[in-house]
């Protein structure tokens, strides 16, 4: 009985620290870190020639919209590159781009099928900026995003900036989607003020294109390429008010088997780079990948273990008892706010927590299945 109350408390602990012990840590840490986040804007002009990437395959329904987004920012138009790379498009999509070509909008168009980070090892080195960002078809950018973005950069130890994804739209799928991208929002904001963030938003981050190592075909860029960037001695920072406008997939099953995805790919690329857990060379960054990455990627392990120890614990106090129940009513309420829409949100935290760490158990899966997804489809809208 006593191991079971052991794998109980463990449990517990390692299911509350990745989202809320960690956060804690990390303001602690900032404390003495003296606010190592840095300020957009230092009150000099700072425009290097940057390029923006757009990634796109079969985004007809999208892109011109996208384009336009672009040409818009807020950025000398001089040194501003547009680049859609078109993987394999067999849809209008590179017919539309090719109309704003006088614009100055470049096509990069790649045979086969290749990928999204297959194109991106093709397309970069094409690039004349200095500074890459990379965005999605779908990803509306504020006007001031780029500026905001390559500001941090006129701090020579800055290697990528990421920003973050607003989603549209409304019910438990946007709730839920939402709530892990505020939890992602401080999680960052805190890493960066205490030496660097760890990975990034694919939709939006930018990084120095000398830094820029080419990549496996199944890795997932927007930890890996930040991942390469802190192991050249660089470092990564959030920019808060740089953010791009997203809709969701719009169902739980699209969101579901994107998170999926999202977790194979990301425990690939983790082990890839095991090199980085040693703290000896790399010091506190190490822990952030143990605390952000894999004890949150383990966190439906700990809530399995915690379910079960507590119910054969019942009988031993009101407390194990009450935990138990209070397990059931959580997952219970989860259920309700996927099956019925929820107007207030109460039900967003529930539904949200439960149904991706289901995604991610499933992404393990996948993982030691071997399952790479190289390939991505738009999402339906």
């Amino acid at each position: 009985m006593n191991a079971l109350k052991s794998v109980f408390w463990f449990s517990g602990f390692l299911v509350v620290y990745p989202y809320l012990g960690y956060l804690a840590v990390l303001w602690v840490c900032s404390q003495f870190a003296g606010g190592r986040q840095r300020d957009a804007g230092t009150g000099k002009t700072f425009e290097p020639k940057i390029t923006l990437i757009v990634s796109a395959h079969n985004e007809e329904k999208v892109i011109e919209a996208k384009i336009i987004n672009s040409i818009a920012l807020d950025y000398p138009k001089s040194k501003l590159e547009i680049m859609v790379v078109s993987d394999g498009s067999t849809d209008l999509t590179d017919e539309i781009v090719k109309r704003y070509a006088a614009n100055g909008v470049i096509l990069r168009r790649f045979e086969g099928r290749l990928g999204k980070t297959a194109c991106l090892n093709r397309a970069v080195p094409m690039a004349v900026g200095e500074i890459i960002i990379f965005s999605d078809a779908n990803s509306t950018y504020d006007p001031a995003a780029a500026r905001k973005l390559t500001a941090h950069f006129d701090d020579e130890k800055c290697g990528f900036v990421t920003g973050g994804t607003r989603y549209a739209g409304n019910g438990a799928i946007s709730e839920a989607v939402g709530f892990y991208s505020r939890i992602e929002k401080m999680t960052k904001t805190l890493e960066s003020r205490t030496g660097s963030c760890v990975g990034a938003d694919g939709a939006i981050f930018a990084i120095r294109k000398k830094l820029f190592k080419r990549l496996k075909d199944s890795d997932i860029n927007d930890l890996v390429i930040p991942l390469g960037v802190v192991r050249q001695g660089c470092s990564g920072v959030l920019e808060p008010d740089a953010f791009c406008v997203e809709d969701t997939a719009g169902n739980a099953k699209g969101e579901f088997n994107r998170q999926m995805r999202i977790t194979a790919r990301t425990l690939r690329a983790i082990f890839s780079n095991a090199d980085l857990l040693n703290p000896v060379r790399f010091g506190f960054f190490s822990f952030k990948i143990l605390s952000h990455k894999i004890l949150r990627l383990m966190a439906p392990f700990f809530m399995l273990a915690l379910l079960i120890s507590s119910a054969f614990l019942t009988p031993e106090s009101w407390f194990y008892a009450a935990v138990f129940a209070g397990q059931l009513l959580f997952y219970s309420l989860a259920l309700i706010g996927r099956a019925m829409p929820d107007e207030t949100g109460l039900l967003s935290v529930p539904y949200a927590f439960s149904s991706v760490n289901a995604a991610i158990l499933m992404g393990w899966v996948k993982y030691f299945k071997g399952e790479t997804f190289v390939t991505w489809a738009p999402t339906k809208r």
